[in-house]
């Protein structure tokens, strides 16, 4: 009977395993002279058995459809190890991930995405200076105490990425010191995403007492919030170098990564190709790990351009295509290879847009702009706008926390406040935006500045404003009610009757400080050493401090030219109490200036030493 039942099994498992090549032996067979299998044992063969040919049917059926997953894996999974080779699952997942420490992790990209990549970056004419820019420029802080919080810029093209990069490393390093282990005694703590849950906190300017630790932590932290905005929220991809030999414990050897490139130039999309890596990830803890393992990569010289296709792989390239005005046209511009609007917009607010105004502009026909939808989290201003070449919007020109990518014609530096109340309204100025909401709400003229009685009536009820009758007569006189007429009266009017007349003319002045950074090394003669032959200039990034005042915008400049001021510690200086009376600074003239009005309209600005540079 025994005979039987294992003839019956070793026929089913030969039935089991048709078509399939013979399974190697795992193990001698009996001796004739064994003693009989006991029952446990002869169950415990039929299980192995049925094991085996269980086995062997998945492992049969996988090598003929193989599992779309797994086409692009660059090792094998346990599912596909075979136990007939003799060792253990566990001494062959050791040996797989033995082999992902000593290479590089990560899919490499098809021909077909490689070249959509690198033609969309670069375009068709693309020249040998131009890639040797963005594929000589890394991700490194500058070593120089007084800017050791920036990022050291050696090219011009690619200065829009590690601006606007910068400006997101500043946000951790200024407001959130406790997530990069620089805590602080008056850090703020569970700050919310707007501006009315920061208060009142004015962040260190003693950059030279940061960490490498927290300057990479800040860096770690930039990046992944700017690759997940490019995703939606929903996936980071990260680009990093194919390159044999990291250590994965930790941060590995740069000298090793620059090592592997030595030689290496970028000058078509196949090179791109072989040097490429991709990894997505969909958790914001799997993509900082997998950050700060990378960081030798994007501190390398082909740092920047890897950031920027992380950025762009992580949006998608069908997507960044879609939300462009002109597709055909290269994201690097020639001829000097700066990088486009679209790339900073991309960076800052995850959407490769190409224009900085709100929202979108119809010009009629189904034929529109693209504009910025969001809010942001640190903004853009630029000089542009003060010769009247564009309009940059609220979305930009606001940001949450007072950080701001600073463009010109041909580069990117970045402006930032410690003080998060820069951006706060005075009492005046909120009451000029309450009257100017109520006025706008009864304007039914499209924008034109002019409401009815009827509703002028109601503006006046919601903002408490008592006019005199005389006065009321005279403005309600023709049937409408102008903006420019009413704003006049309501400037005269005394407070009591919920005017904005102030004898001094200054209640609405601001006074606060503005740093800015150009990461470009330049000489400086303000860090000058010296020398037996007089001062050598250092070259290094520059950091420029400005001290800024913005009278109110209705008191005229000619007055607050010959008036004295009060100064004192805080932002906004509208009390006059326990302050010091001087004179005011001459005003001193740059281009920085006519983008920092395009903020604070006819700001007076204030700086000690060489004026700050935005070229």
């Amino acid at each position: 009977m025994a005979d039987q039942e294992e003839d019956e099994l070793k026929m089913a498992l030969r039935m089991s395993m048709q078509n399939s090549p013979p399974e190697p032996k795992r193990s001698k067979p009996r001796d004739a002279g064994a003693p009989a299998a006991s029952p446990e044992d002869s169950r415990r063969i039929q299980r192995e058995l049925m094991a085996a040919a269980a086995e062997k049917r998945m492992h049969a059926t996988r090598i003929a459809s193989p599992s779309p997953s797994l086409s692009h894996s660059t090792s094998p999974s346990k599912a596909t190890i075979d136990r007939s080779s003799g060792k253990s699952a566990d001494f062959v997942r050791k040996e797989v991930d033995f082999g992902a420490k000593e290479g590089s992790s990560g899919q490499e990209l098809s021909s077909e995405e490689v070249n959509q990549l690198f033609s969309m970056v670069f375009g068709s004419g693309v020249s040998k200076d131009i890639l040797a820019q963005w594929s000589n420029q890394g991700i490194r802080f500058s070593p120089d105490p007084e800017t050791s919080m920036g990022l050291v810029q050696h090219e011009g093209g690619p200065c829009g990425v590690l601006a606007t990069l910068q400006a997101f490393v500043l946000k951790y390093l200024l407001f959130f010191p406790n997530e990069i282990g620089k805590v602080t005694s008056n850090a703020p703590q569970n700050l919310g995403p707007g501006r009315l849950s920061i208060g009142q906190y004015a962040a260190s300017d003693n950059f030279g007492s940061l960490t490498e630790d927290a300057k990479a932590r800040a860096l770690v932290k930039s990046m992944g919030e700017i690759l997940f905005m490019c995703g939606d929220n929903k996936r980071a991809v990260i680009a990093t170098l194919n390159v044999v030999g990291l250590d994965t414990k930790g941060f590995a050897n740069n000298e090793i990564v620059a090592k592997s490139l030595e030689g290496l130039s970028i000058e078509s999309a196949f090179d791109l190709q072989k040097i490429l890596r991709i990894d997505t990830h969909t958790s914001h803890a799997s993509a900082s790990q997998k950050l700060h393992k990378a960081l030798p990569d994007f501190q390398s010289r082909m740092g920047a351009l890897l950031f920027l296709i992380s950025a762009l792989l992580s949006r998608g390239l069908d997507s960044v295509q879609a939300d462009r005005d002109d597709p055909s046209l290269p994201l690097v511009t020639a001829p000097f290879g700066h990088a486009s609007q679209e790339i900073v917009n991309l960076l800052l607010c995850g959407q490769a847009v190409p224009n900085v105004f709100d929202g979108r502009m119809d010009l009629g026909g189904g034929m529109f702009l693209k504009g910025v939808f969001t809010s942001v989290e640190v903004g853009f201003l630029t000089l542009l706008e003060s010769l009247n070449f564009c309009k940059v919007g609220q979305h930009l020109k606001c940001p949450k926390w007072p950080i701001w990518v600073v463009g010109s014609e041909s580069h990117y530096t970045v402006l930032f406040a410690l003080d998060t109340t820069a951006q706060d309204e005075n009492e005046l100025e909120e009451r000029e935006s309450q009257i100017r909401r109520a006025f706008d709400a009864q304007d039914q003229s499209g924008g034109g500045g002019f409401i009815s009685v009827e509703g002028f009536h109601q503006v006046l009820r919601e903002a408490g404003i008592r006019l005199p009758s005389e006065k009321l007569d005279h403005l309600c006189s023709t049937g409408f009610i102008v903006w420019s007429e009413f704003w006049q009266v309501i400037l005269n009017l005394d407070k009591s009757l919920g005017g904005l007349k102030d004898s001094s003319g200054l209640m609405g002045k601001k006074v606060f400080d503005l740093y800015h950074f150009n990461g470009i090394a330049k000489s400086d003669l303000n860090g000058s050493h010296t020398t037996y032959g007089g001062e050598t200039p250092v070259q290094r990034p520059r950091l420029t401090k400005l001290r800024v005042s913005v009278p109110p915008r209705w008191t005229p400049e000619e007055f607050m030219a010959d008036v004295v001021v009060t100064s004192g510690p805080g932002g906004n200086e509208s009390s006059g109490k326990d302050t010091e009376v001087t004179k005011p600074e001459p005003a001193q003239h740059a281009p920085l200036v006519d983008c920092i009005r395009t903020r604070w309209s006819r700001a007076v600005c204030n700086w000690a030493g060489d004026p700050p540079s935005i070229v």
